[in-house]
């Protein structure tokens, strides 16, 4: 099962998301082709509800454990809402920025 699945899987289970979008941000990136380990998340949870945005960004971390602390994961991007600010902002994914090649390059 690919990474980005993986985390799909996790989430899902986790979280039980109303919106759940998940981008493999890595072919922007200085990685091999094929590279999973440069995602962008969004997700809309009634689990965040009460809880501070930083709060909400620790829960998706602390569910990722695994792929953040055995480096599977090199960098992630999350976008988390509650329903009630899903409803307010219905936002979409903005593009990252390009790759400036990162190691000081």
């Amino acid at each position: 099962m690919s990474i980005e699945n993986e985390i799909k899987q996790l989430l899902e289970e986790e979280l039980k998301p109303i919106v759940l979008e998940i981008i493999n941000e890595s072919y922007m990136h200085n990685v091999p082709k094929g590279s999973e380990s440069h995602f962008k998340v969004k997700i809309v949870s009634e689990k965040f509800e009460g809880l501070t945005m930083i709060e909400q960004h620790r829960l998706v971390n602390t569910i990722l454990t695994n792929y953040i602390g055995n480096s599977k994961i090199h960098a992630l991007s999350i976008t988390s809402r509650t329903p009630t600010q899903w409803k307010k902002q219905q936002e979409k994914t903005e593009p990252s920025p390009s790759c400036r090649g990162g190691f000081g390059k």
